[in-house]
């Protein structure tokens, strides 16, 4: 009596369509198992857009950084500035001294 009732309604003739089967078994097959099945693809599209998103913002800052490093060196204090910093330059008559603290200094045991 259930049986034949079920067999009669039109959502079980529809579902048990070997067409519907198989279409079915297709969809998810598609969405979950496949190598590159559009669940598992999204993450890790995500992580590389998020790690694409990380290397802009990295390069965005340095470029700000060269940016205000070039504004300063536009006049002649700041060209000496970065000279006697970078480049350990000196005035006439002025000596310079570097100080290096041991564990600054690159030896064998600390490299």
């Amino acid at each position: 009596m259930g049986l034949k009732k079920l067999k009669t309604n039109p959502w079980w003739k529809f579902f048990s369509n070997k067409y519907t089967i198989i279409t079915i078994f297709f969809g998810i097959w598609i969405l979950f198992l496949d190598g590159s099945a559009w669940a598992t693809a999204h993450k890790a599209i995500d992580k590389q857009l998020d790690e694409k998103q990380h290397n802009a913002d990295f390069y965005k800052k340095g470029i700000s950084r060269d940016q205000a490093r070039i504004v300063s060196l536009q006049d002649s204090l700041g060209i000496e500035k970065f000279a006697r910093e970078r480049y350990l330059m000196k005035r006439d008559n002025e000596e310079v001294f570097i100080i290096q603290h041991p564990d600054s200094v690159k030896t064998d045991d600390n490299e």
